[in-house]
Parts: C-alpha cells; structure tokens; sequence
C-alpha cells in the first residue's frame, strides 16, 4: 500500500467540502489533477473511498473510516518538523538522572518539581545510584546527570553545590544523650556503640565522620550503606549513628537527633555531576533551570 501525503491532504479536502470543485479551489488546484489523486489513493487502498454523484460526493463506510487515519497522519507529519526543533535546542526530550538515596530526604523532590514546572516536555528517567556507580554511569554514557556526593574527576566532570547541611547524631529517645543540653562532643561518645557509613558503599560519609569526629574504631558495631539502614537500627537500640540535617525528614519513630561540634557548621554536601561533553540537547536547559537552586 502506498499513497502520498497529497493523495490524503486530497481525501480530506474533498470530504470536508463534499464538492470536487470547491476541494481544488481550497488546495489551489484543478480539478481534473484533484480527481486522479483520489483516484490513485483508492487504488492504492485497495476499497472505493467515495461515492460520486453528478453534483455531490460522499464518504463511503470505509472512506469514514479511512479519513480518520489520514488526519492522524497528517498531523504527525506537520508536527514532525517542530518536534525535532524542540528536541534540537533541548525544550523537550529525556534527561537520566541518577541519585543517592539520602539525596531523597527533600533535595531530589524539589529538584523534580522544579522541573516539572519549568520544563514540562522534558522527561526525567530516575536511577538510584551510589555516587561511584555514578561516576561509572556518567563516564560510560549511561546517565546525564547525577545528585552525587564530592570530590570528582574536574579534568571528566563539572559539578556544582547543591545543597550543604548538618552533621547529626541519630539517637534513641531514652538515651541518656537525648538529655544533652549542649552539643555533643567526641569525648561523650567513647563508650557508645556506634553505626557506621560502609567506608566501600559509602565512602564520602565515612571519610567525613573520620575526618571531623575522632573516635576509636573499635566502637564501631555495625557497618551499613544506606541512611535509613541505620536509623531503623538506632531505632532498635543497636547504637547511634552519624547522619545528615536532611534524615529528620524520614521520621523513623523513636529516633532524636542532636548537634554535633564540628569544625565546618554544615560540612554535608550533595553536588549536580555531568560529564564536561555530552551530546544531549536538554542538558544545558535542565542545568540552566535549577541554577537557581544552587546555593
């Protein structure tokens, strides 16, 4: 089966018009060439799409049902063009988006509205990551963007603050801590059993807490990857943990958490991560987007 798209802009003047005559005039045409085009579509579609009377012309049942699909497909036809012009300069298309799972806690909600406001046509594809998954995925083409936790490769990639946060200490309720009036101190964590971040799963935690809040690691009694993990495991009385501003969101029940001295205020960092090439059109738009967010 084969027609053109001046055979179907032919079918759908005539049976708008339901006159030969009138249909050429609207497509600034003869009549006799009009005639021969709606005569080559009905051979090609294999059925009588008209019927024609000495002053009048009417749909056949097939013809009725022809029309419709010769509208649809008119319409992605003339659509075609704009929608490659909007994919080109990226005001629609798909980004792939990858994200930590703590990144969750209120920053990755916020950014997807964001979006959702200001670029409707752009679709998001979600991909929960660990930010050395990340790196791999953005280096290997997999994903174009990623909430991602320092440092980075600056020779691979660009990156930009995002958001910056407190480090807290997740504990039980009734623990005697919990009745701190002061913030706590290294000093008052030397007897307790500490959860820890994975120092391979989650090594930006790890090296921070190491970093900032010396403690004997023999303390350490469970070691975990995810945030949530250890908030249902400081829930249970299995120890206390060190944790983002962010976790409070979460709301595990029987859960407080308190301040800690550090010497950075707000030493917890999430980044937007993207290659320095990519090919992708709707890139540049998605960063120019949330710039705003950035503090």
């Amino acid at each position: 089966m084969t027609y053109t798209l001046d055979q179907l802009r032919g079918l759908v003047a005539v049976a708008e018009e339901l006159h030969f005559g009138r249909a050429a005039i609207r497509l600034r045409m003869t009549q006799p060439p009009l005639s021969r085009q709606i005569q080559k579509l009905e051979a090609a579609v294999g059925v009588q799409l008209l019927e024609r009377g000495t002053r009048s012309v009417r749909l056949t049942p097939a013809g009725e049902a022809f029309l419709g699909e010769a509208r649809r497909i008119l319409a992605i036809t003339e659509s075609a063009p704009e929608l490659a012009q909007r994919v080109s300069s990226g005001s629609t298309g798909l980004v792939r988006l990858a994200f930590t799972a703590s990144a969750t806690f209120g920053t990755l909600g916020r950014l997807l509205n964001e979006l959702e406001y200001r670029l409707p046509e752009v679709h998001v594809e979600l991909f929960e990551m660990v930010t050395r998954e990340q790196v791999a995925a953005l280096a290997g083409g997999d994903i174009d963007l990623g909430l991602a936790r320092p440092p980075f490769d600056p020779e691979l990639f660009e990156s930009k603050l995002i958001h910056r946060e407190r480090l807290l200490l997740a504990v039980r309720e009734d623990h005697w801590l919990a009745h701190l009036r002061r913030p706590v101190v290294p000093a008052d964590l030397a007897r307790e059993p500490l959860i820890f971040h994975s120092p391979q799963k989650a090594r930006y935690f790890y090296d921070l807490i190491v970093s900032m809040v010396p403690l004997p690691h023999e303390r350490v009694f469970h070691t975990v990857s995810q945030v949530i993990t250890m908030l249902w495991l400081v829930s249970a009385g299995r120890g206390v943990a060190f944790v983002p501003e962010s976790a409070q969101l979460v709301g595990i029940p029987e859960v407080v958490y308190l301040r800690i001295d550090t010497p950075i205020p707000e030493p917890v960092e999430l980044h937007l991560l993207w290659p320095r090439t990519s090919d992708n059109p709707a890139l540049p738009r998605v960063l120019a987007t949330l710039e705003y967010l950035m503090p």
